[in-house]
């Protein structure tokens, strides 16, 4: 069974990648200003990924331009990848509270930096 089919385009919002995404992403270890996200082979039954590059350094890119994102490397075998960020920014309690769809304001705090980021990006690509 193939999960529910969406189209990944610039114009996503943060919010329903986060609703797809979520349930197939787990914290393998994480120390303050640190995370190490797996995500499941399921997580890409149905995605399409046709309107953005599927190089991991131009996603690489864009997740880059998260304030307070500092570095995202990626071990695409292992279907992870690994962000260090400014705690003083993204609290470490966010990862895990916006991964389980807890309403804690680290939480918040993370899903507002993506919505910042992703209507700068549309504004830059609207330029």
């Amino acid at each position: 069974m193939s999960s529910a089919s969406l189209e990944i385009t610039a114009d996503t919002p943060p919010a329903a990648l986060l609703a797809h995404f979520a349930p197939h992403l787990k914290i393998a270890h994480q120390l303050p200003g640190r995370v190490r996200l797996k995500l499941s082979m399921k997580a890409l039954d149905g995605i399409n990924f046709s309107a953005l590059e599927s190089s991991a350094d131009a996603f690489s890119a864009v997740l880059g331009q998260i304030r307070g994102v500092r570095a995202i490397k990626w071990n695409l075998l292992a279907r992870s990848c690994t962000v260090e960020y400014d705690t003083a920014i993204i609290p470490d309690a966010a990862w895990p509270d916006l991964l389980a769809g807890a309403d804690s304001a680290a939480a918040q705090a993370l899903h507002a930096i993506l919505e910042e980021t992703h209507a700068s990006l549309r504004c830059a690509a609207n330029a």
